[in-house]
């Protein structure tokens, strides 16, 4: 799955800078903070498929997006807290409508934000935000 969040970064950062990878060969490899956030969203799958299809059924997006930190952010509702669960990332449930409202994403790239979604049956649609920036990455569900 690692490979499968590298392959899904887009439009913020460098994927290689989300998964700090090391500049120069005799600098030892930090763990990457994905590997943490790829078992959590293994553990978490079915929460967050059910989240996702509640955004949907209910109407109020089209495009859930889930927000991954390990710190305090205050953006969407929080699903699935890291102190309470003893994991290493917090989720956050959002929506399109809410990136747009809060400046995350601007308003004139909505469309290619839509054209790059992919399916929410499918994906899982996560905004991570790490300390040296965020990134989309799209996850298939399990």
């Amino acid at each position: 799955m690692l490979s499968l969040l590298k392959t899904y970064c887009l439009l913020i950062m460098n994927p290689e800078e989300l998964l700090n990878t090391p500049n120069e060969p005799s600098q030892p490899a930090a763990e990457s903070p994905l590997i943490s956030l790829e078992r959590d969203l293994k553990f978490f799958n079915d929460s967050i498929r059910e989240v996702a299809t509640e955004i949907m059924v209910e109407g109020l997006s089209n495009y859930p997006i889930f927000v991954a930190h390990q710190h305090e952010l205050q953006l969407g509702e929080v699903i699935l807290d890291r102190h309470d669960l003893n994991s290493s990332w917090s989720i956050h449930a959002s929506t399109l409508e809410e990136f747009l409202e809060r400046g995350v994403i601007k308003k004139e790239l909505r469309e290619r934000f839509v054209d790059t979604y992919k399916n929410p049956n499918k994906f899982i649609c996560v905004f991570v935000v790490t300390p040296e920036g965020a990134n989309f990455v799209f996850v298939p569900y399990q």
